[in-house]
């Protein structure tokens, strides 16, 4: 074992100043001279690609082309008329994989329409003007419950309201949001916009909320179904990955998405503890993110480790230079497998490098290597609780989730094995694990559930 130093956690590292330059917006908005100048670029197609590129279907030329004529409040609710959380998804959706990568712009002699930042400025500018562009349909007697107030949740709520049902929302933390408040960079979505968007969303009216409210805790699902006309399931994935190691539980070793939601509720985050050698074991988003904060918080070494190659990565090409750029060092083909402490606490983790066989399954290579560390966080993804959903409603072995792949089970409606329960976004397996997916599924779910209520689906 090699000559350790102790380990140094602490908060603090860098001063105020330093810190609010650190997590300041990392893609400024547009001002009105330069997004009138981007919008010009779009050749505004007819068949556009762009528009089957994003999952919720945005008319992506028509509201760049009301920009273009100076009507960014008409841009705007083309925008959310499609995805009514088109202000966040602009400041985290993957754009270069999604529809600046589809752009018929993007080539070696250009580059593509900037759509997210133009989105950006449309959807800021109406929500700043004020006022809610939807208005609710006559009331239609009936009530929803939707469980879990994240993009999903929120996105099936406002739809169901516009359609003249009443929601109630019931969501386990204290604030509304999801992902969108509790686990993306801050760095992305400053100023608190996610609270922001969300007050926008119930701004409409129809939707009741209850926060500290979890399923299998405080609300059951019997009781749901018994209550409401119909539920919506849409909880997100609770449950984090292990990896399996001795010691994991050992001080040091984080689970990434807890400390991306603590530093997203940090008021100072003078005070957040961070190491002076940080490893991150995962290649998603979360992987990234945690990475590049731990590294803007004062880490000194941040090394981000993953079992396969860069190609392999759900983080884009474009978050991976993104973190290189932010001093982090990031391996590919190794997997740990052991954890070394001292007095309690991590101190070094052992990876073994890894490759493909002949049948191209990953296997370990035999040779090891060491990092030193203070400071592990997991980020190999997250499951869904099946603690929440595993009961039988009624006590029948007969009324229970049919569940897939550890998530729940739906048809293209998104109806569950449950007659009048429906379910959409990460707890389900719809598609991508993106914020804009998951609004996608809220919206088209409310859409099947409006049917059903009606007698039509």
């Amino acid at each position: 074992m090699r000559e350790y130093t102790a380990p140094d956690i602490r908060a603090g590292r860098l001063t105020a100043a330093e810190l609010a330059a650190n997590f300041d917006d990392v893609k400024p908005p547009l001002d009105p001279k330069r997004a009138l100048v981007e919008s010009s670029r779009c050749f505004y197609c007819y068949d556009a690609p762009c528009i089957d590129a994003c999952p919720t279907s945005i008319d992506i030329p028509s509201f760049i082309r009301s920009i273009a004529t100076g009507d960014a409040i008409g841009a705007a609710e083309t925008i959310l008329e499609a995805n009514i959380m088109g202000g966040m998804c602009a400041r985290v959706c993957p754009v270069e994989i999604l529809c600046e990568d589809a752009c018929v712009r993007n080539h070696s002699e250009d580059k593509p329409v900037q759509i997210g930042a133009l989105q950006r400025y449309a959807t800021d500018a109406l929500i700043a003007a004020g006022g809610q562009p939807f208005a609710r349909a006559a009331s239609s007697g009936k009530k929803v419950a939707v469980v879990g107030g994240g993009p999903a949740g929120l996105s099936a709520a406002h739809r169901l309201s516009r359609l003249g049902h009443e929601v109630t929302v019931f969501e386990a933390r204290e604030k509304l949001g999801g992902l969108n408040e509790y686990g993306i960079a801050a760095y992305k979505t400053v100023h608190d916009f996610a609270q922001t968007e969300v007050a926008f969303i119930l701004a409409l009216g129809g939707i009741t909320v209850r926060t500290g409210q979890a399923l299998g805790r405080d609300i059951t699902l019997e009781a749901l179904r018994r209550d409401y006309d119909a539920v919506f399931l849409a909880m997100g994935l609770g449950g984090v990955n292990a990896l399996g190691l001795e010691g994991e539980n050992m001080a040091g070793v984080e689970d990434a998405v807890a400390y991306i939601a603590r530093l997203r509720q940090a008021k100072d985050k003078a005070s957040l503890q961070v190491g002076r050698k940080v490893v991150v074991i995962g290649g998603g988003n979360t992987a990234i993110d945690i990475a590049i904060q731990s590294k803007r918080l004062g880490a000194e070494d941040v090394t981000l480790v993953y079992r396969r190659g860069p190609e392999n990565m759900s983080a884009t090409h474009h978050e991976q230079e993104f973190a290189q750029v932010n001093g982090v060092r990031i391996k590919h083909w190794a997997r740990p497998v052991k954890l070394h402490g001292h007095k309690g606490a991590v101190r070094e983790i052992e990876f073994e490098y890894t490759q493909l066989d002949g049948q191209g399954r990953l296997t370990g290579t035999g040779e090891t290597f060491g990092i030193l560390c203070d400071t592990v966080f997991k980020a190999i993804g997250q499951k869904l609780n099946l603690a929440l959903v595993k009961d039988p409603l009624n006590g029948k072995a007969s009324e229970v989730l049919d569940m897939a792949g550890g998530k729940i089970a739906i048809n293209e409606d998104f109806a569950t094995s449950l007659k009048g329960i429906f379910a959409g976004g990460d707890c389900v397996a719809s598609g991508t694990d993106l914020t804009v997916q998951s609004v996608a599924d809220g919206r088209d779910a409310a859409m099947a559930i409006d049917a059903y209520l009606r007698g039509e689906g």
